[in-house]
């Protein structure tokens, strides 16, 4: 046997002798919309002061995190957040062994310009900040949920009890509060998560994720968008749009083939 030979005999046996607990397990892509559809967009209020940071902030599933670490990035770029200050997740990103979120719209995110306007009424008047009441965090930064084993497939509620220490969701969060405001039929079946006539864009993407394609057309002068859910073979699912609201729902059953045709009536 060959030194090559040998040695990819070697790898070979080592990789057949790992034990399935310790190899990393990806999430399926269903897993992975519906983690980024419960996390973005919610609001947090800092527990700990949040510095900015190129590299994300790290935060272990135990929530424990790196108090030397977060204050050099403090001294370096400044805060993000002080206790008490609100933020928002602006962005989640998916990788092997962490969760990233993207707070206030990351490294270069922050408050806009207009947050530090104050205006008077004349020379040597006391001036007054246009917005004023804001808790938003001063900038933004990211913070990574690590998992060395893989990220599971949890519901958003559980990755934020993972960063209670230093994040506080317990606030009615922003899709809370906008689901209490729709009309009871809107709210139906967003939580049973299927598309009806009337809903709008937004409320599809709470309803059922993005959409695996979006295809256009123009008829007698009538734009629409169909958005497109599923893959052969399984249900396949097309919600028009006219305008800003849905106007058709389908459901349709494709084969292994590609084949579509349609679903079976209910016994």
């Amino acid at each position: 046997m060959t030194a090559r030979a040998a040695a990819l005999f070697a790898a070979v046996a080592l990789a057949a002798g790992t034990p399935a607990s310790a190899q990393k397990r990806k999430l399926a892509f269903d897993e992975r919309v519906a983690i980024m559809r419960g996390l973005t967009a919610e609001f947090a209020t800092a527990k700990v002061p949040l510095p900015r940071s190129k590299k994300p902030l790290q935060v272990t599933a135990e929530g424990a995190w790196e108090k030397k670490a977060w204050d050099a990035a403090g001294m370096e770029f400044g805060p993000a957040a002080r206790a008490g200050d609100q933020v928002q997740i602006s962005r989640v990103e998916i990788e092997d062994d962490k969760l990233i979120l993207e707070l206030n719209g990351g490294f270069r995110g922050g408050r806009k310009w207009y947050d530090r306007i104050e205006v008077g009424m004349g020379s040597g008047s006391r001036t007054t900040p246009i917005n004023r009441g804001n808790t938003s965090a001063p900038g933004g930064t990211a913070i990574a949920l690590l998992f060395p084993k893989g990220v599971p497939a949890l519901e958003a509620a559980a990755f934020k009890k993972m960063l209670a220490p230093v994040l506080d969701f317990e606030k009615r969060s922003a899709t809370e509060q906008y689901m209490d405001a729709l009309p009871p039929e809107i709210q139906s079946a967003i939580k049973e998560k299927r598309a009806a006539e009337g809903l709008d864009r937004d409320q599809v993407l709470l309803a059922l994720g993005r959409p695996r394609n979006k295809v256009r057309e123009t008829q007698d002068g009538v734009e629409t968008e169909e958005w497109i859910y599923g893959l052969p073979p399984g249900k396949i699912t097309f919600v028009t749009f006219t305008g800003s609201k849905v106007t058709r729902v389908k459901d349709t059953y494709a084969g292994l083939g590609g084949a579509i045709t349609e679903p079976l009536p209910p016994r």
